[in-house]
């Protein structure tokens, strides 16, 4: 019964992930109603699957939903609307998922991660912050799992225990900080995609520059904490050569060239979303190189034969992470329309406050909400509909986008309750909390007071 539920939400979130295709290229926009219902079977698959954390997260879009059928007579738009939005979640998330499951098993990946995890100290944390960025791109949480186990593996090679313990710190730092550096401005990047779908007349390609921007400011003062700050050691550290040359690191380069040029090709010669375009390019350039990876047996039936096993046992075994996001999805989509006339009737109107305090506040908002268990989706979809315009503001309404994956990026190093803290909490051996509050504490303060600095100028001079 298992294996037919695991088959069954496989095939499922492949339609799902065709008919977000459809509706991202305006292509059979007949099928869109069998849209929600397909949602909801998924979800009423896994709920029986996964553990009860992820239940929780359906019993309190299953409130919500109860609370708008009672209170607001639109319920059947607004929870159709939220529907809709986990679809787009759970649909990027399957073709993400592609390659990061065919990088994983790419050898040249596995040399490429093992030549940055060997670089010397002085070195090191910056071969690890900006490799790590390129492998964020293409592996999406996969980076963390890969980078995580080569740079432990590499720590625990060190026979000093003062040493190791440093090594093992600070190298998974930069493992995880590579990651949320890449959340403001990467085309497969949660961040940027749920981001630019919430805020109307907003898109990849202008959030790209100030993205990047926000991206060197997290990488640099991540370099300057782990400058500043390193550690005063008892013994002197072996030094060895790294195993390979920078040359190890074209492969990966190669794909990215691949994947950013074919992204803004498509980009400017089509109308479709970036994430319409990274919906199809993606999974395209996964199945050419699970072709290429197995060109000298049988390529074309193994290639097969990987699809169908990624399909219905890979892509069912991510139930609780797909729950986990749907949910989030959902429920800041539609307790949103919820809690606004509740919000209302308070009588706070947030359009009355400062454009700057709002947008500086989006920045903090966000990671503080995820000190509460509060997933950024869930913060980001939530939110979203309560800012007031860009317009009200007085700004570009791309300065809300660099406002939130700011925020988004800050919880990403800081919420204990994220997949970052919780991958690298695992391989420290620590928890999450001690993570996100101790190793990354001062390192969120200084980069939220930085970035608040950012937001307002690129906003009002920009």
């Amino acid at each position: 019964m298992g294996s037919l539920a695991n088959r069954t939400v496989g095939l499922l979130l492949c339609a799902i992930s065709a008919l977000v295709i459809c509706r991202e290229w305006s292509v059979a926009e007949w099928t869109q109603p069998a849209k929600p219902f397909l949602v909801l079977v998924v979800v009423a698959i896994l709920l029986f699957q996964v553990r009860w954390s992820r239940k929780a997260f359906v019993a309190v879009a299953m409130l919500i939903s109860i609370s708008l059928v009672a209170t607001n007579t639109d319920w059947r738009g607004i929870i159709t609307r939220g529907l809709e939005t986990a679809a787009f979640i759970g649909a990027f998330f399957t073709v993400l998922s592609t390659l990061r499951t065919v990088a994983q098993t790419s050898p040249s990946i596995q040399r490429a991660g093992t030549f940055l995890a060997g670089q010397p100290p002085g070195r090191r944390y910056a071969a690890l912050t900006v490799g790590g960025q390129a492998f964020a791109l293409l592996l999406n949480y996969g980076s963390l799992q890969l980078l995580g186990s080569l740079v432990t593996a590499n720590a625990n090679s060190e026979p000093n225990l003062e040493i190791r313990r440093h090594r093992i710190r600070r190298m998974l730092l930069a493992v995880q900080r590579a990651f949320v550096s890449a959340l403001p401005w990467s085309p497969l990047s949660f961040a940027v995609a749920i981001t630019v779908s919430v805020i109307p007349d907003t898109s990849w390609s202008k959030a790209l520059v100030p993205g990047l921007m926000t991206s060197f400011l997290l990488v640099g003062i991540g370099w300057s904490l782990d400058t500043i700050f390193k550690p005063r050691l008892t013994v002197k550290p072996a030094r060895s050569a790294p195993v390979g040359t920078w040359a190890t690191m074209l492969p990966l380069a190669v794909l990215l060239a691949v994947l950013l040029v074919g992204v803004v090709t498509l980009s400017a010669l089509t109308q479709v979303r970036v994430v319409g375009i990274v919906a199809v390019l993606v999974p395209c350039i996964a199945v050419v190189w699970m072709l290429l990876q197995h060109w000298t047996e049988n390529p074309v039936s193994t290639t097969c034969a990987r699809i169908k096993t990624y399909v219905l046992q890979e892509l069912p075994s991510y139930r609780g992470e797909l729950t986990l996001l749907m949910m989030a999805g959902f429920i800041g989509t539609a307790g949103s329309q919820l809690f606004a006339p509740m919000m209302q009737a308070t009588g706070f109107d947030p359009s009355y406050l400062p454009s700057w305090l709002i947008l500086v506040s989006l920045v903090w908002i966000i990671p503080l909400a995820g000190q509460i268990g509060m997933n950024p989706i869930l913060a980001v979809t939530l939110i979203a509909p309560l800012i007031p315009t860009a317009t009200d503001l007085g700004v570009q309404p791309i300065a809300i986008v660099v406002a939130i994956t700011s925020g988004w990026a800050l919880s990403g190093a800081s919420s204990p309750f994220t997949a970052t803290t919780l991958l690298i909490g695992s391989f420290g051996g620590i928890s999450a909390t001690h993570v996100g509050l101790v190793w990354n504490g001062a390192y969120t303060l200084i980069c939220g007071v930085v970035l608040s600095i950012w937001v307002i100028t690129f906003a009002y001079l920009f």
